[in-house]
C-alpha cells in the first residue's frame, strides 16, 4: 500500500536521463509569472492597504504615494533584470552578495531570504484568509487558523509533486484575479474621469492645508511613514531572479520577460488601488480590508432587476484575491528551497537540503518551509498586522545587499564607460536602503525586532554548521596521507575475476583518502580472503547538477573516472577488480538495486560501507551527516545480503592502517 499511496500523492518518479524531463518541468514566462509573479501581484491586497491606512487624515498624499510606488517597482525590477543578466544561473540575493561582497555577506543575505520566504508563505496565507472572512460573520473567525493550516498542507503536497504541476493547477486563479481587478481599475477610474478637475482641486487644497498645519517636513514625514509601511508591496520582486533555475531555456530571456510582466502588473495594480481609495473616499472599517471597502463602494449597489450582481462581483473579486494570496505562497515554496540548496552546497546548511526526490523536487526544503510557516502562523495566531510588521524588513536587507554588490561592481567597471548600470543600481540602492531604514525605525518596537532576532539566530546557526563541516573536512584530509604510501605500479598482472570466489563489494564516493582507507581496512581485517574486489558508486543528482542531460553526463563521467582510479589501485595491489555504477536521486533505492544485481552475479559477496564515527555523538550530527550507511546496511540485510559498516573516526587522531603482508608482497 505504501508505494501505491506515495505514487498516488506524489506521482511517478521522473527519469533524470531523459531530455524531455527537463523540458517538461521548466516554466515558460507566463507560468513563471503565475508561480513567482503572484507573490508580487498579490501584495496589492495588503501593501497599498497598509500604506493608505498610514496616511490617516492626509489622504491627499495618495497621489504622490501612487507615483512613488510605481517608480519604486519599476526601478527595483529594472535593477533585478540586470542581476538576471549578470547571474544567469539564478540564486538571486544570496549568490549576488556571495560573489560581489563575500561569503559572510552572502550568508546574511541568504538567511534573510529564508526567513523572508517563510514569512511570504505566512503573510500570503493569513492575508488570503482575511479576504475570505471579510465577507463572513465575525463569529466565523475562530475557524480562520484551521483554514490557514489546511491551505499550507495542500500547498506542501502540490509542491512535493512538482513546481510545474502546482503552478498549472493554480493558474486559473491568477487569471481570475487579473480579470476581476481589470474591471475594478478600468471601471473605477472611468467612473471618475469627469471628476478629475474636482479631485485635482481637492488634492491641491489638501496639500495647502498640510503645509499650513504640518509644514513641509511634517508632511514629508507622514508621506515617508506611509511609503515605508507599504513596503510589503515590493516584496515579491526578487523572486524571479531567485527562481531562474526553473525557467524554460533560454533562461535569461524567460526570466527578464517574466520580470517585465511582474513589474508592469504590480505597478499598475498597486498604484491604481491607491488612487481608487482616494477617488471613492474609502476609509478603514473594522473587520474589513481596504479592498473590501473599495469594492463595496464600487459595485456594492449594482443591480439588474431584482438581482444584486454587485454583491456577487464583490464576493468573486475578494475570493480571487484570497485565492491569489494562497497562490502567492508558491514563491516561498519555489524559491525558499532553492536558496537553501545553494547554501547547502556551500556548507552553510545541512547537505541534505540539496538533495532531490524522485520527482526532482527539493522535498526536504519544501517540508521545512511549510512547517516553519505553519509555526509562524501559530505563534502570531494568524494576525496579519503582526506578520506584515515582521515581513518587510528581511526582503529589504537582501534588496540592499544585492544592490550594494551590483553598485560596487559597476563602480569598478565605470572606466569602460558603462554608466547606465551604475545609475540604475545606485538609485535602487538608495531606495532600498531608505525603505529599510524607515521600516526598521517604524516597525522595530512593534515586533520587527523578532524578525531581526530570528535572522540573527539563523546566521549564527549557518556559521556553526559551516564550522563543523570545515573541521570534519580538515580532519578527514589527514587520511590523504595514505595516498603517499601507495604503490605506484603493479609488480605483476592482476588475475581475472572469478564469480565463484569470495568477493568484497565496496561502496565509495569520489576517489580519495576515505575510500582508500576502507579498501586497506578490508584487507587488514580479512587478509587474503577476498579474491575479487568490486567498487560501487552512485552518482547522485542533486539541486546543483539538475540542470540538464549534459550535467547528468558530466556526473556520469566523473563517477566513472573515480571508480577507474579505485580499480587501478586494486590492480596495483594485485587484486582482481572491476566497478559498477548507477545514476539517480536516491542513494538507497539505486544502491539496493545495484547491489542485488551484483549479488546475483557474485553469490559469495560481502558489502562494505563507510561511516563517519564521532568521538561524542550529538543529535545535530545526525542532521548534518546522513545515516546512509546504516540505512543501506539494513535494507541489504533485509534483502538477504551480508553488509558491514566500516567506521572512520572523526575529531580524534585517525589511524593509518598498516598494509597487510599480502599487499606488501604484491
Amino acid at each position: 500500500m505504501r508505494p501505491r499511496l506515495k505514487k498516488l500523492l506524489y506521482g511517478s518518479p521522473r527519469d533524470v536521463e531523459s531530455p524531455s524531463t527537463y523540458h517538461s518541468i521548466s516554466l515558460i514566462a507566463l507560468l513563471a509569472w503565475v508561480g513567482l509573479g503572484a507573490d508580487g501581484l498579490s501584495s496589492s491586497a495588503y501593501g497599498p492597504d497598509e500604506a493608505f491606512r498610514a496616511l490617516g487624515q492626509h489622504t491627499y498624499l495618495a497621489i504622490a504615494l501612487a507615483l512613488a510606488t510605481t517608480i519604486t517597482v519599476l526601478v527595483i525590477s529594472l535593477a533585478y533584470s540586470q542581476i538576471i543578466k549578470r547571474f544567469p544561473f539564478g540564486g538571486g540575493g544570496y549568490i549576488v552578495a556571495t560573489e560581489l561582497l563575500g561569503p559572510r555577506w552572502g550568508v546574511v543575505s541568504g538567511s534573510a531570504l529564508l526567513v523572508d520566504y517563510v514569512l511570504t508563505i505566512s503573510v500570503s496565507i493569513a492575508s488570503g484568509a482575511d479576504q475570505v472572512f471579510s465577507v463572513l460573520p465575525l463569529a466565523a473567525a475562530r475557524w480562520k487558523l484551521i483554514l490557514e493550516g489546511a491551505v499550507i498542507c495542500i500547498l506542501i503536497l502540490l509542491n512535493l509533486r512538482g513546481v510545474k504541476e502546482s503552478v498549472t493547477v493554480l493558474a486559473p486563479i491568477f487569471g481570475l484575479f487579473l480579470l476581476t481587478h481589470a474591471v475594478l481599475l478600468v471601471g473605477g477610474l472611468g467612473m471618475h474621469v469627469h471628476q478629475v478637475p474636482a479631485v485635482a482641486s481637492e488634492v491641491h487644497r489638501g496639500f495647502q492645508t498640510g503645509l499650513s498645519t504640518l509644514g513641509l517636513m511634517g508632511m514629508f514625514g507622514v508621506f515617508l511613514r506611509a511609503y515605508s509601511m507599504g513596503a510589503g508591496t515590493y516584496t515579491g520582486i526578487e523572486a524571479v531572479s531567485n527562481g531562474l533555475q526553473i525557467m524554460r531555456e533560454p533562461k535569461v530571456q524567460t526570466g527578464r520577460r517574466t520580470m517585465t510582466l511582474m513589474a508592469i502588473s504590480l505597478a499598475v495594480t498597486a498604484s491604481g488601488l491607491l488612487v481608487l481609495y482616494l477617488l471613492f473616499h474609502a476609509r478603514p472599517v473594522e473587520g474589513k480590508t481596504m479592498n473590501a471597502v473599495l469594492l463595496d463602494a464600487f459595485a456594492g449597489r449594482w443591480t439588474i432587476g431584482q438581482y444584486h450582481i454587485g454583491y456577487s462581483y464583490v464576493v468573486l473579486t475578494l475570493a480571487a484575491e484570497a485565492a491569489l494570496l494562497f497562490v502567492a505562497a508558491q514563491a516561498g515554496f519555489i524559491d525558499g528551497p532553492r536558496v537553501m540548496s545553494s547554501m547547502a552546497m556551500d556548507s552553510w546548511l545541512p547537505h541534505r537540503f540539496a538533495q532531490l526526490s524522485s520527482r526532482l523536487t527539493i522535498s526536504n526544503g519544501v517540508l521545512l518551509m511549510g512547517g516553519a510557516a505553519l509555526a509562524t502562523l501559530l505563534y502570531t495566531r494568524g494576525n496579519l498586522t503582526a506578520l506584515v510588521t515582521m515581513y518587510s524588513i528581511n526582503v529589504f536587507v537582501t534588496f540592499s545587499l544585492s544592490q550594494l554588490g551590483m553598485f560596487r561592481m559597476w563602480l569598478r567597471e565605470r572606466a569602460s564607460g558603462r554608466r547606465r548600470g551604475l545609475s540604475i543600481h545606485g538609485l535602487a540602492l538608495a531606495l532600498c536602503a531608505g525603505i529599510l531604514t524607515g521600516i526598521i525605525y517604524e516597525k522595530f518596537a512593534l515586533g520587527g525586532w523578532v524578525t531581526i532576532a530570528v535572522t540573527g539566530v539563523v546566521v549564527m546557526g549557518c556559521f556553526m554548521i559551516r564550522g563543523h563541516y570545515q573541521r570534519v573536512q580538515l580532519n578527514l584530509a589527514r587520511l590523504n596521507s595514505i595516498m603517499e604510501a601507495l604503490p605506484s605500479s603493479a609488480e605483476s598482472e592482476s588475475p581475472p575475476l572469478n564469480p565463484k570466489r569470495p568477493t568484497a563489494v565496496l561502496l565509495v564516493g569520489g576517489y580519495g583518502g576515505m575510500g582508500v582507507h576502507a579498501l586497506l581496512t578490508i584487507q587488514k581485517l580479512f587478509p587474503g580472503h577476498f579474491a575479487n574486489m568490486i567498487f560501487v558508486s552512485i552518482g547522485v543528482i542533486d539541486a546543483a547538477t539538475m540542470k540538464g542531460v549534459q550535467e547528468v553526463e558530466r556526473l556520469r563521467e566523473q563517477t566513472k573516472e573515480s571508480l577507474g582510479s579505485y580499480v587501478d589501485l586494486a590492480h596495483r595491489f594485485g587484486l582482481a577488480s572491476e566497478s559498477r555504477m548507477a545514476i539517480g536521486t536516491d542513494v538507497l533505492d539505486e544502491g539496493v538495486e545495484l547491489c542485488s544485481a551484483i549479488a546475483a552475479e557474485f553469490p559469495r559477496s560481502v558489502f562494505f560501507l563507510g561511516k563517519l564515527i564521532f568521538e561524542r555523538e550529538r543529535f545535530f550530527q545526525r542532521i548534518l551527516h546522513n545515516e546512509t550507511a546504516y540505512q543501506l546496511q539494513r535494507r541489504l540485510q533485509f534483502a538477504g545480503l551480508d553488509a558491514m559498516v566500516l567506521s572512520v573516526r572523526v575529531l580524534e587522531p585517525l589511524e593509518v592502517p598498516q598494509f597487510p603482508q599480502t599487499l606488501h608482497s604484491a
